[in-house]
């Protein structure tokens, strides 16, 4: 075997900063060493692995061929030496989650991931589904926790976990009052919104798909709770996940609006690339999730502490 674990070890993180520079930095190396590292394994087997774009380096077609393998390559001796050393746990875990999950149940389930393995360690990054996604497919994450729906050809999903959009408003609203509206009703309102590429925002765009006129969308914003603050400020109506509003509509800061005209249902999933060694650390953490919600029908009815 003429290649060693430390250059498929920089050619993995080359692969996924697409820059030597970064990896190295990445990897606390000398960028000399990085660039030395990756010429010689591709000069041991007469290729190259990256298309040279100026400074960025793509993977050209044997390189994608070969990173599914070599990421594996690297986790399964990271696992080794963990056994070797004698240490226990289970190594790093990097883990996505999209706005709702990550806000209500990811950081929850990761301190208990934590407490049950003190000596290992997590990596939790919050973006929406889009990213989350796109990280996967390219080995940034090792699992995704996703509200959307995932077509990548390349990624696994398995379904968690019942989740339910609602429709809100301030309580002083005209809408308060009544409880309920029609679809007519509601595309006279304004509309308080995620951004494109959330899966909140997808659901909301899949049950108005036959409702022709569309919304009138006064603001999109990224984050939940800042759609609440806005929507409580008077400034329009939203749609987000009941899990986020319950202790809200528990105050009475924000009030519920029934549609019985639109299905606004949609599935927490599991995301990984289905080259990807499922290493223990992935598979003790999605038991965790699904401890968490076992014997639970959607989100909003999991036992959690006060969220404000």
């Amino acid at each position: 075997m003429r290649f060693s674990l430390r250059q498929m070890a920089i050619f993995v993180e080359v692969a996924r900063q697409e820059s030597v520079s970064r990896a190295a930095e990445a990897l606390s190396l000398s960028q000399s060493a990085t660039s030395t590292a990756l010429g010689e394994l591709e000069r041991l087997y007469d290729t190259q692995l990256f298309d040279r774009l100026g400074k960025t380096l793509r993977l050209n077609e044997l390189g994608q061929s070969l990173l599914p393998q070599a990421v594996e390559l690297i986790e399964r001796a990271e696992a080794i030496e963990t056994v070797l050393e004698g240490r226990a746990g289970f190594g790093r875990l990097r883990i996505g989650a999209t706005l709702t999950i990550g806000n209500y149940l990811a950081t929850l389930i990761v301190a208990d991931y934590l407490t049950r393995h003190p000596e290992s360690s997590a990596q939790l990054q919050v973006h929406n589904t889009a990213t989350i996604i796109d990280q996967i497919a390219r080995y940034d994450l090792d699992l995704g926790l996703i509200e959307g729906h995932c077509q990548h050809p390349d990624l696994v999903v398995e379904p968690w976990l019942e989740d339910e959009l609602v429709v809100f408003c301030a309580p002083t609203h005209a809408l308060a009052g009544k409880g309920t509206a029609t679809l007519a009703e509601l595309a006279h309102e304004h509309w308080i919104v995620r951004e494109p590429g959330s899966g909140t925002r997808e659901t909301l765009d899949q049950a108005l798909r036959h409702h022709h006129a569309g919304l009138k969308v006064r603001l999109e914003l990224e984050h939940t709770e800042a759609i609440k603050r806005a929507v409580e400020f008077g400034l329009g109506i939203g749609c987000i996940s009941r899990l986020a509003l319950r202790e809200a509509f528990r105050r009475g800061s924000l009030v519920p609006i029934e549609t019985p005209e639109l299905d606004l249902l949609r599935h927490f999933q599991f995301l990984w690339h289905k080259r990807k060694f499922q290493t223990a650390g992935m598979r003790e953490f999605i038991a965790l999730c699904r401890n968490m919600t076992a014997g639970v029908r959607r989100s909003d009815e999991i036992e959690l502490p006060y969220i404000p």
